[in-house]
């Protein structure tokens, strides 16, 4: 079954906007997986995990706000997991999907743990990919550096190539899988410069962040977490600079008590593209 991108209206305090989400398989199908991607990504990211699955689920991939083909939010302070929780229970809605399982690379993991947390939440089963309630704030600070610098590439191949550069922690791909990588998320300008696909305000939340702030936001990530009571597999990249080898061992000690598989040769983060990473998801998700 061939896949569809839909839109759905969501709300903000400062308005409206829309969410825009890729579908693959039975639109009927009452067994539901979302997966949500990071930070500076794209619903695209899952096509490769998304056809493997949607004999089984039906597979719902959304360009969270601010990225890809959706909206733009009028208070660039609100692209904070809060409003990101909100759009995806409206998605929920959308889709009439009472259960759900849930795969969350990065941002999507932190998103997936904010709804996982809540009391009457819908998530089955729990997949984070690289993430967790302890982030290393020098791998914050990396992303943080990169995200709203406003870069602008007079070819696809400058453009592409800048890509991979900032993306050389997702580990080996081919040549192919790496074009794919780039093109998802580049777009052409008006003026036909290559440009990243988000809004560049992204950042201003972060650039806003203060140690006091960092510290308390920290510790209601570890209380959502604890929270969390559906079965979790976490998966980690070995070399990961943004979720340590010490956090991740802490997180299956507590709160869901997840089930640890680490890539190895793979930083931040597994794009679950490769036949082998798919079949982590695959083993964990079927059974």
């Amino acid at each position: 079954m061939p896949v569809r991108r839909n839109f759905v209206q969501c709300l903000s305090p400062t308005g409206l906007h829309r969410m825009s989400y890729k579908e693959w398989g039975d639109p009927s199908n009452s067994r539901v997986l979302i997966c949500v991607h990071g930070i500076t990504r794209v619903s695209d990211d899952f096509d490769a995990l998304a056809a493997e699955l949607c004999d089984k689920y039906r597979v719902v991939c959304p360009d969270v706000v601010g990225r890809g083909h959706s909206g733009r939010l009028l208070n660039p302070m609100h692209y904070q997991i809060p409003q990101y929780v909100s759009d995806m229970v409206t998605l929920l809605a959308r889709l009439n999907a009472d259960s759900v399982d849930w795969f969350g690379t990065s941002m999507g993991g932190l998103i997936g743990m904010g709804l996982a947390s809540l009391p009457d939440n819908p998530i089955n089963k729990l997949v984070l990919n690289d993430v967790g309630p302890a982030l290393n704030p020098d791998a914050i600070a990396r992303i943080g550096d990169y995200l709203g610098q406003d870069v602008r590439f007079d070819t696809y191949q400058e453009a592409a190539a800048y890509i991979k550069a900032i993306s050389i922690s997702f580990g080996p791909h081919t040549d192919e899988q790496w074009d794919k990588l780039a093109r998802d998320v580049l777009r052409q300008n008006a003026d036909g410069q290559w440009v990243r696909h988000y809004d560049l305000a992204l950042a201003e939340p972060i650039k806003a962040s203060t140690p006091e702030m960092a510290v308390n936001a920290q510790k209601m990530l570890w209380a959502a977490y604890d929270a969390i009571a559906c079965p979790t597999l976490l998966v980690r990249g070995s070399e990961s600079d943004l979720l340590t080898e010490q956090a991740a061992h802490e997180m299956t000690q507590r709160g869901p008590k997840p089930t640890l598989v680490e890539i190895q040769g793979v930083g931040h983060a597994p794009t679950f593209v490769q036949p082998d990473q798919i079949a982590i998801a695959k083993d964990f998700l079927f059974n």
